[in-house]
Parts: structure tokens; C-alpha cells; sequence
């Protein structure tokens, strides 16, 4: 591996319209915000803004339409350093939005509209997936996903599925592409059903796929499957009071991807993991939150300490 690993991001690009109010509607009404901000964002997106920031070279593979949003967005990532020279521009399609609230918790509501005209099955790889030292790729785009996973698991590259809310099929799909799996509670639940919790779902999807196993639950921390000892491990996460918990799995998930590109112990890549997401939480703005290599270890040593 590179001095600098190299990771490749492969999913949603979207343009994010967030709002934060005191508390969610819960009916009809106009709302006035307390503030408002607007980025380019997505899963794949946060999370290749995440690995960047923790110091990783990372490119993105997104898909959005030929319009003016598309370019905007392509030149906002690329202003964050990520290569943005593999993303697929679709002529008569229009690029993702999603509208966010989010209230005085943290917590949030999210509409999204993807076209599917964007999301079409491309053509090839538009990279030589043996020079990236992990690949990560969320459920958004599941024929781009597919494709990267399973080539970099031919390639003996880490292959990092970010299993997150889709349909049943979508991530059944995607799952014997991975070497790795990174669930979020409510994507275990569509896999496992309800009855059971994480701890039990980290397990099952361990003896479905035979690959490590993850399953994040925000404030709850992480479970996790020990490769060393085979058994399901919890990792806590950072006691804090969140203001924004917008893209907090994907920071977590493009910290994961660093860790693991650089060949740490499962052990410090979750507490890693966990503390960059922690404090993507303390601040407002979705992906804008992600910190950075340094202050994600200051609050790890700090966690640790405590």
C-alpha cells in the first residue's frame, strides 16, 4: 500500500437542500428554518468527503444528469480534492436532489429524488480498480456497486458495502460482491427482519456471507463480528449531543475505508470510524461536518482516555 492510501467511492451524488427547525412537522404548515445550507452530497459523496479529509486520495464514481446541477456539483467536490474525472454525465437526465429537516435533536427527515435515467447500468469501469487500495460503494447505484465490488474482490482489494435503506433485492444483490459489510440498523432489519437485534444480525449475515460484518446504531455504537476471535463484538460510541446526525454513517463508513486501506486493526478502525461520525454530529450541514484526520484522533485519544 501507498504512503497515501488510495480509495475509490462509488454511488450517490445528490444536491442537498437542508433546513434546520426546532422541531420536524408533523402536519401541513409553513415552516420558517433557523438556518439553511445547500451542497453537493449523497452517501458516496459524504463518505469520499470523509476518507479525503481523514488524508486519503480518493476518486468518485457518481452518475448525474448533463445539466447545470451536475456540473455544479462535480466542480463542488472537486474544490474538496476529490477526482471527480470518473463521474458519468447522462444526457437527458436530470441530477439527484434531496431535501433535508432537521431538528433541534438532530435528527432528520429526508426526501431525495433520483431519476433513474441516471442510474442506468454503465458500460465499464472507468478505473484500474488494482490501484486503489480500498473500494467503497453504497446501494444508490446498484449496477455501478455491483461492478466495483466484484472487481475488487477478484483483485484482492478490500470491498466495502455500505448497506444502507433499499429495497430487499437491492442489497441481497450486492451482498456476495463484499468482503466487507457495513450495515445500518434499519438496513440489518430489512435483511433479517425486526425480531432480532444487531448483535444477532451481524451474526447471521456473517454465516449467510462469510465476510466480516458491521452493523452501526448511531448513539447505540457499533457491533461488530472480530475476525480474530469469530465472535460479535461492541464498540460504543462517543457520548455527545447531536446537532446534525446528516451523514454520520457516511462518514463513518469513508473513515472505515481509511482505516482498513491502511491495514489498522479492526479494534481502532471502528473507535476511528465512530469518532469522525461522532463529530460530524456536532456540527450542522451534512457532509460540511466531516472533520479531519487530526480532530478525528483528538477525540479518539480522548475517548480512550475517558
Amino acid at each position: 500500500m501507498a504512503s497515501v492510501p488510495r480509495i475509490l467511492s462509488v454511488g450517490a451524488l445528490t444536491q442537498d437542500t437542508i433546513y434546520r427547525l426546532d422541531e420536524l412537522p408533523r402536519g401541513p404548515g409553513k415552516f420558517i428554518p433557523i438556518e439553511a445550507v445547500q451542497n453537493a452530497a449523497g452517501m458516496a459523496s459524504s463518505a469520499a468527503t470523509a476518507a479525503k479529509r481523514q488524508g486519503a486520495d480518493v476518486a468518485l464514481w457518481a452518475s448525474v444528469g448533463e445539466d447545470s446541477l451536475g456540473q455544479e456539483l462535480i466542480a463542488e467536490l472537486s474544490a474538496e480534492g476529490i477526482d471527480c474525472s470518473g463521474i458519468r454525465r447522462v444526457a437527458g437526465a436530470r441530477s439527484a436532489i434531496a431535501t433535508i429537516l432537521v431538528d433541534a435533536r438532530g435528527e432528520r427527515m429526508i426526501v431525495p429524488f433520483y431519476d433513474p435515467r441516471a442510474t442506468t447500468a454503465p458500460a465499464a469501469l472507468p478505473f484500474d480498480i488494482s490501484q486503489f487500495d480500498a473500494v467503497l460503494a453504497d446501494v444508490r447505484w446498484p449496477a455501478a456497486a455491483a461492478m466495483a465490488l466484484q472487481a475488487a474482490k477478484a483483485a484482492g482489494v478490500p470491498a466495502i458495502l455500505d448497506a444502507d435503506v433499499a429495497a430487499r433485492s437491492v442489497i441481497e444483490g450486492l451482498l456476495p460482491f463484499a468482503s466487507h459489510i457495513v450495515a445500518s440498523e434499519p438496513a440489518a432489519a430489512i435483511l433479517c427482519g425486526d425480531e432480532i437485534s444487531a448483535p444477532e444480525a451481524v451474526q447471521a449475515l456473517h454465516t449467510r456471507t462469510g465476510v466480516f460484518v458491521a452493523v452501526t446504531a448511531g448513539g447505540d455504537g457499533t457491533f461488530w463480528l472480530d475476525p480474530e476471535s469469530g465472535r460479535v463484538r461492541h464498540t460504543p460510541a462517543p457520548k455527545i449531543t447531536p446537532v446534525d446526525t446528516l451523514a454520520a454513517g457516511d462518514v463513518f463508513h469513508g473513515s472505515f475505508a481509511v482505516g482498513l486501506a491502511e491495514g489498522w486493526d479492526m479494534e481502532r478502525i471502528i473507535r476511528f470510524a465512530s469518532a469522525a461520525a461522532a463529530l460530524k454530529c456536532l456540527k450542522f450541514g451534512g457532509r460540511l461536518g466531516a472533520p479531519n484526520r487530526a480532530e478525528t484522533l483528538a477525540m479518539l485519544e480522548g475517548h480512550l482516555a475517558g
